[in-house]
């Protein structure tokens, strides 16, 4: 799916197509050689070949290196899979990420490189790690660090509509392998995105804190719904939007609705990462760890709202059920993606799971559908996804991706659509919990707008 204009597509045989080598094409490395690929010529490798829209795919790693100006590197950088966010992790060991794959790939780029080649990894690495790490083994070209402000989902508009783009060279200049890369970037941006030039270690430290500034405004924001439920005549919309606006003081509206907590694979493992960077630095606090707890204790406190109302006498006109079944709609960290890394709907099942409490998913991209027998009967529901708020702003400006879905959509009776798009009909009796609080009421079902207790 390309996303640039026609007068870029129809320019592009007027522009001086440069030859370029993507390597890393999974998840994120596929959609952004194929946004490249729309201007320039691509050649793609990875371990696990992929079929790419419109680029080429090369059987050897040195042929992704081999005669390109450009070479983009966009490997993992993983934790071990007990961190990524799914469940609790804040009693984990610190841990940095594992470098083990880039510096084998950036080794024998290496090995192939010439000094007229830019090497650009795109990869999320800690503070100071590039200097330390990785430079040692750049012996024969030229480096650049590069990460992506990318989310899943919106990968392709994300890559040529950013809100920053980040260049890290050595000494931070703006000329020489900085301004190369941003004539590049010129090519095929369809805005024109703040070009933020500093040091390896600037570009790396803003990265990994744009992601962790996320974690912390989404638990302070989740607080207020946390102390609405408790205290209440609190509705949490009221008290969010108020802060939004003072864009004096708060950072502006973004990320300014409670709802589910943080997700995505990155900022759990982020927050993670810099526990073990302040630990070694020495610093003698450690807010990354707050972040994490709250995380963890929001996503406990709805789930025990959850076994609260399952576990308690619901009448359906026909009989009392002593106990009902949860189902949580929307399995993936956030809306239309499979992703299910750094799942905050999956950290609020892991804490049902422990009270032994039958729990259901319902999400179409993850290929969770509970049985008929309980999608028939009276059942707790919560709505974890909502495009709207997922996607920001973005929602409004690429319509077309998602499609026409939102929460608040609700035909006559018993049925609303997801975060995914999809009807789903409730059996009379249930309970519907939205975190949103958008859905409307519905007949014979009772709604709960979770984070607004006024007049309850």
């Amino acid at each position: 799916m390309s996303v640039l204009d026609n007068s870029t597509r129809d320019n592009k045989q007027e522009m001086k197509m440069a030859s370029i080598g993507f390597i890393g094409v999974g998840k994120l490395g596929q959609a952004c050689a194929e946004m490249v690929a729309e201007v320039h010529d691509v050649v793609g490798y990875d371990v696990n070949p992929v079929e790419p829209e419109n680029f080429t795919m090369v059987d050897a790693m040195e042929d992704a290196v081999r005669g390109q100006e450009i070479v983009f590197i966009a490997v993992p950088t993983p934790h071990d899979p007990q961190y990524d966010g799914k469940a609790p992790t804040s009693h984990l060991p610190n841990k940095d990420f594992d470098y083990t794959i880039v510096k084998d790939i950036l080794s024998k780029v290496n090995a192939v490189a010439t000094q007229e080649q830019l090497i650009v990894l795109i990869s999320t690495v800690l503070p100071g790690t590039v200097r330390r790490e990785f430079i040692p083994l750049m012996t024969n070209t030229r480096f650049v660090y590069n990460p992506y402000l990318i989310a899943m989902g919106t990968v392709k508009w994300d890559m040529v509509n950013p809100e920053m783009v980040m260049i890290g060279t050595e000494d931070g200049s703006e000329t020489g392998d900085a301004k190369e890369l941003v004539d590049f970037y010129k090519t095929i941006m369809q805005n024109d995105p703040n070009y933020v030039i500093g040091t390896w270690d600037e570009c790396e430290c803003i990265k990994v804190f744009y992601n962790t500034f996320i974690s912390a405004k989404v638990s302070l924001v989740n607080m207020i719904q946390d102390v609405a439920e408790a205290s209440g005549n609190i509705n949490a919309e009221v008290v969010c939007d108020a802060l939004a606006n003072s864009d004096r003081r708060i950072m502006g509206p973004g990320y300014m609705k409670p709802g589910m907590g943080d997700g995505g694979a990155c900022h759990p493992r982020d927050n993670i990462a810099l526990r073990w960077m302040a630990e070694n630095l020495g610093l003698g606090y450690d807010l990354f760890d707050a972040v994490m707890l709250s995380r963890e204790k929001q996503a406990e406190n709805m789930a025990e709202r959850l076994l609260e109302l399952a576990s308690d006498f619901w009448p359906t006109g026909k009989s009392n059920i002593p106990s009902m079944p949860i189902v949580i709609v929307g399995k993936a960290y956030k809306p239309l993606v499979p992703y299910e890394s750094g799942s905050s709907s999956m950290l609020v099942g892991h804490y049902i799971h422990a009270q032994g409490h039958p729990l259901y998913y319902y999400d179409e991209q993850t290929g969770d559908t509970p049985p008929e027998d309980v999608l028939d009967s009276p059942a707790v529901y919560l709505l974890a996804h909502n495009p709207g708020v997922t996607y920001g702003d973005q929602l409004d400006t690429v319509p077309n991706w998602y499609g026409e879905h939102n929460v608040t959509d609700c035909d006559e009776a018993l049925s609303v659509k997801t975060g995914n798009g999809t009807e789903l009909s409730f059996a009379e009796g249930s309970i519907v919990v939205d975190p949103w609080r958008k859905t409307p009421d519905i007949n014979g079902v009772q709604v709960i707008h979770y984070g607004n207790t006024r007049g309850a």
